[in-house]
């Protein structure tokens, strides 16, 4: 099985006026670095017209389908019987993503193949990660 993944999901941004617009999203998770997930917005997506990621805890996107989680960057909540909000805090604002959570569950049941609960930490290298940091020490 590979160690790095995408998947697209739908994902309709919110907008202040009452309406949402259908983006592309991909959710991407690497076995690498296994606490974590990234969410990429393609630039027609975005304010800049360049491709956005947003990476975040792999926890975090479990707890935010079952229940409201996060108090930083990146929050989520369930929205109905079948939607997931996700938002994303910027000092420029805030975005505002619905996904269904069907999708949501379907990439954090393959992430979960890769890299089983609670087994996060046998995937680092701390070796590697480590050499990463000093390289550039005097």
């Amino acid at each position: 099985m590979s160690t790095v993944f995408e998947q697209p999901v739908q994902a309709r941004l919110v907008a202040s006026a009452p309406r949402t617009e259908a983006v592309a999203a991909t959710l991407r998770y690497d076995r690498a670095d296994p606490y974590a997930v990234s969410m990429a917005f393609p630039p027609p997506a975005t304010l800049e017209g360049v491709e956005v990621s947003w990476a975040f805890g792999r926890e975090l996107l479990a707890e935010g389908v079952e229940g409201p989680a996060g108090v930083g960057d990146v929050r989520l909540r369930p929205y109905g019987d079948d939607r997931t909000v996700v938002e994303f805090h910027a000092p420029e604002g805030v975005a505002m993503v619905h996904v269904r959570t069907a999708e949501l569950r379907r990439f954090l049941e393959r992430s979960q193949r890769v890299v089983p609960w609670g087994r996060e930490h046998q995937y680092l290298d701390w070796d590697a990660d480590l050499a990463n940091l000093l390289k550039d020490r005097p």
